[in-house]
């Protein structure tokens, strides 16, 4: 059987909802990366953290029992870094908005990192927990005085236990607002993190693998990279029947084990056992099978007549228990219908 790895030289995988969640590794996605390397296909962590160093990362990986060093891992900071060491001169001056490991990124590159905006030519942004209001002041100023702006990602929150947080793009909002002026991004969904990753190995066909549409397979897709979404983190069936076309996978899986599965039954189309009717205006799942082939179907219908929110009934039990393992219906019992995402309830549902 064909699988999915037999089109790929190169697996680029997010990390938190994709590879672990919290502390503990998704099951089988350790296997699943162990014996893609065993298969002669590397697995590089790519992640839009810009706080910790390759290095951290990839201890924090090893000890869950992935098989990660320093080498393995592409971070935002080092996009950014290489994004700044291709417009300036050697030994330029950076101010850097960030951790210890952002600035030995910008040393890395041959570029010095400062503190203030005395004669930085240029301004890099990510995470600093213990970030001051002064250092906020001092990119303002470089930046209205001309200094190139990148931002390592502009993610607006990042997970923790205790809940979403401010991320790095809520406060490249507060340089945004205070200087009108747009920043480079080196991290998803921008294509540069995916570009250098997949450079450092000279890979031809790499996979994006992640669990967010608008990170993980946007930046897949503007890198002209093949995508596939992984329902075990933050993107789920619902967002996905919403997803604008830049954010659209070319394969589902329920997991990383997706990896050792034949693509074509991973594709988005029509699967066997599954039919949709209807248009804009409503959705009709009717058939039996897996649930995932019947997301599968629904998307390529839903896709095809526009997208958008829709509203999506079953036809028959079987149906109604793949939308409800899709978390596309009320359990039994409900009154809602299955309805999707800001859509009106249907009063002909079940």
């Amino acid at each position: 059987m064909t699988t999915l790895l037999d089109r790929h030289d190169l697996v680029l995988a997010d990390l938190d909802g994709t590879l672990y969640q919290g502390r503990a590794a998704i099951p089988g996605a350790v296997d699943a990366v162990r014996a893609a390397a065993e298969r002669g296909v590397p697995t590089l962590y790519v992640t839009n953290n810009a706080a910790r160093s390759p290095g951290d990362v990839a201890t924090h990986l090893a000890e869950l029992g992935y098989p990660a060093g320093a080498d393995d891992v592409a971070t935002s900071s080092q996009a950014a870094a290489a994004l700044l060491a291709a417009q300036l001169p050697d030994g330029a001056t950076v101010l850097v908005i960030g951790t210890t490991a952002l600035a030995a990124e910008i040393t890395a590159v041959g570029l010095t990192p400062v503190g203030s905006a005395d004669g930085a030519t240029a301004v890099v942004q990510g995470l600093d927990p213990q970030l001051r209001y002064a250092t906020l002041a001092e990119a303002c100023v470089a930046l209205r005085a001309g200094a190139v702006w990148v931002a390592c990602n502009i993610d607006p929150t990042l997970p923790s236990e205790r809940g979403p947080l401010p991320g790095n793009g809520s406060l490249v909002a507060v340089l945004r607002t205070a200087t009108r002026l747009e920043p480079q991004v080196a991290g998803k969904p921008a294509p540069a993190l995916m570009h250098t990753a997949a450079r450092r190995v000279g890979a031809s066909a790499p996979l994006v693998v992640g669990d967010r549409l608008d990170t993980d397979i946007q930046g897949g897709r503007a890198a002209e990279m093949a995508t596939l979404l992984v329902l075990t983190g933050v993107s789920d069936a619902t967002e996905l029947l919403n997803a604008p076309e830049q954010a659209r996978p070319d394969y589902v899986g329920a997991d990383l084990g997706a990896l050792a599965l034949d693509p074509e039954t991973l594709a988005v189309g029509p699967r066997p056992g599954w039919t949709v009717d209807g248009g804009p205006d409503g959705l009709v799942l009717a058939g039996s099978g897996d649930p995932l082939d019947a997301l599968r179907t629904l998307c390529a219908r839903h896709w095809d007549t526009g997208g958008g929110p829709p509203r999506v009934r079953a036809e028959g039990d079987d149906a109604a228990a793949a939308l409800r393992a899709l978390g596309l219906a009320p359990a039994p019992g409900g009154t809602a219908s299955a309805t999707v995402a800001g859509a009106e309830t249907d009063p002909r549902s079940p």
